[in-house]
């Protein structure tokens, strides 16, 4: 198979010596960042890329391959430090961290959930000190990307037509009308959860576009590759902010082997994300003064990055089947792809979510993803490379997985903690940029109650005993218990990649910040970050969204102007 296409970023061998921006990343928010502010037919903008085209892999493009991108060219590959009280049947005691090395960067190798978060997530930000960043501040900002495919949603104010990032109804198979039934019997209402209540039941709304992958490479980055002011550096790896009596007045990067210095006549922003954007600000010296110092960094800016990594975290359930409705790869699906473009790998197959809270709380606590794939026994190999299981596990879970799809068919649930308490942090391994960055991390029954539901029981679906799963050493624990979940919360709890907040946002006199509500680094001038890492929480769901309307919002503030008055008008009373 062969779905690569011409691109046009190999062809920029030259860089001009000073651009007016330099963007550092081409990922979720480059790629906006880039086709907005080159709008500007006066200002020119380079956007380097450590990783190459989303091209260059021939299933990057197919929504059913999400999991199979995980350790390939176009991921970083991360993994966190041990820990010593949680991830123990994780290899090593150590979380895989996917994140895209990629035009596009991680939109492309995600499983292109599109979900913008509690609308109190974003209020709570801006009564914590981050001005501008309430709700009906940056509601705007998403409608304007959107362009919304879903025919019950496309006369909602709370969706746009018309904008470049393509949403589509992830709806894959029947279970998914089952999934609803059964939070109905709980009590959970079916909601638009990018809209007036994130709130119960919702069906999936997804970045894809004609059955393929629409990253934001595709959606913002390529159609604005042919503006003249517009250059796109591939394979080209940044190794330091250069600074000048506290203003950033270019970068340093390597390319073919060769060191490059570029200039920056207006800004340097970085958008590398919740990782490699704290590495690239220390390496340069702006960070914690005893961490640099330690490596013999000079300091030019005392600033807490690479704190407050906020993540999800993520406890899978597999549940029984009999309709065997789940997806799974035949001969006749890929034949439908391949020649129309249609069929059931146009899906990612994560089809479904439910958002549940507590009485008297604003926020949900926990997000219920239902995932319509077939627990087939070759999946036990690419949960050990994608979630870093112990291969000691994996042919026990192979068996597991054989005898459980014997008996009919299966889906999974990823049940998610979207607020832990607890909170990690990014540091740097040496002075060598090409060395990893250090990443600490952190460390539910309620989804059960579903299998006591006349949906589920209409289909067979009852969560697997865990016996079958096979999930040493906690099948030796009484079931269920609260021992159990214990074992299995700190054994086989895993983030699940929505790292952000290690460079967040706040007022001018906040000593847990690193930007003004600017996002502008406080202390050093032409400076910005604009990622993941500048959220002052996680979001309640999955991030990509949220990253993409941080930067449609910062170009506006980069450039100055307000592109979104005419729809802060008509939403005015949302």
């Amino acid at each position: 198979m062969n779905t690569k296409r011409k691109t046009n970023e190999e062809a920029i061998i030259a860089l001009n010596s000073t651009y007016d921006y330099i963007i550092v990343g081409a990922g979720s928010a480059g790629c906006v960042l880039a086709n907005r502010l080159s709008e500007d037919l006066g200002s020119s903008v380079l956007i380097v890329e450590a990783g190459g085209s989303e091209n260059e892999n021939d299933i990057m493009h197919i929504p059913i391959t999400a999991g199979g991108l995980q350790k390939t060219k176009q991921d970083w590959a991360f993994r966190t430090v041990p820990q010593k009280n949680a991830l123990k049947g994780l290899k090593d005691k150590r979380s895989a961290q996917a994140r895209g090395r990629v035009l596009g960067g991680s939109s492309s190798i995600n499983y292109m959930v599109y979900m913008r978060g509690s609308r109190h997530d974003f209020d709570g930000w801006e009564q914590e000190g981050a001005e501008g960043w309430s709700y009906k501040d940056i509601l705007p900002y998403f409608i304007k990307s959107e362009d919304i495919q879903i025919p019950t949603l496309k006369d909602s104010p709370y969706h746009g037509k018309g904008g470049p990032l393509t949403v589509s109804d992830g709806t894959a198979t029947p279970l998914s009308d089952v999934y609803r039934r059964g939070l109905e019997k709980q009590g959970y209402s079916v909601v638009d959860c990018n809209g007036k209540s994130q709130i119960g039941f919702c069906h999936a709304q997804e970045t894809i576009r004609n059955g393929e992958r629409w990253s934001t490479a595709k959606a913002f980055l390529r159609p604005a590759m042919n503006r003249p002011n517009l250059h796109v550096a591939v394979n080209s790896y940044v190794t330091k902010i250069l600074i000048e009596k506290k203003k950033a007045v270019g970068i340093s990067l390597v390319r073919d082997n060769l060191k490059h210095v570029i200039k920056a006549r207006k800004e340097v922003i970085i958008s590398a994300g919740a990782f490699n954007s704290p590495q690239i600000l220390m390496l340069s010296g702006i960070g914690p003064k005893s961490h640099l110092q330690s490596l013999g960094i000079s300091l030019i800016a005392d600033l807490p990055v690479g704190e407050n990594l906020e993540d999800h975290l993520n406890v899978l359930l597999l549940f029984r089947d009999n309709t065997t409705s789940s997806f799974q790869q035949l001969a006749l699906s890929v034949f439908q792809y391949l020649a129309f473009k249609s069929g059931p790998m146009t899906k990612s197959h994560l089809e479904s979510h439910a958002f549940l809270k507590e009485d008297g709380s604003l926020l949900p606590y926990m997000q219920m993803s239902f995932y319509s794939v077939l627990s087939m026994p070759s999946i036990a190999y690419d949960f050990t490379k994608i979630i870093n299981w112990d291969p000691k596990i994996t042919e026990g879970v192979y068996k597991a997985y054989a005898d459980f799809i014997s008996n009919g068919g299966s889906f999974f649930t990823a049940n998610i903690l979207l607020h832990p308490k607890s909170r990690g942090t990014v540091r740097l391994q040496s002075t060598d940029p090409f060395d990893p960055p250090l990443i600490t991390v952190f460390l539910g029954r309620r989804v059960r109650k579903l299998a006591n539901t006349e949906s589920f029981r209409s289909i067979g679906a009852s969560p697997s005993d865990p016996y079958e799963e096979y999930y040493p050493p906690c099948n030796e624990l009484p079931y269920p218990s609260e021992e159990y979940w214990v074992c299995r919360i700190k054994h086989y709890a895993f983030n699940v990649w929505h790292p952000t907040s290690t460079c967040r946002m706040g007022a001018l006199d906040d000593h847990t910040a690193v930007f003004d509500p600017q996002l502008r680094v406080k202390g050093i001038q032409n400076l910005r970050v604009v990622d993941a890492s500048v959220m002052r929480h996680v979001t309640s769901g999955n991030t990509n969204a949220p990253t993409i309307m941080i930067a449609e919002k910062a170009a506006d503030m980069i450039r100055g102007i307000d592109s979104v008055k005419d729809i802060r008008k008509r939403i005015i009373n949302l």
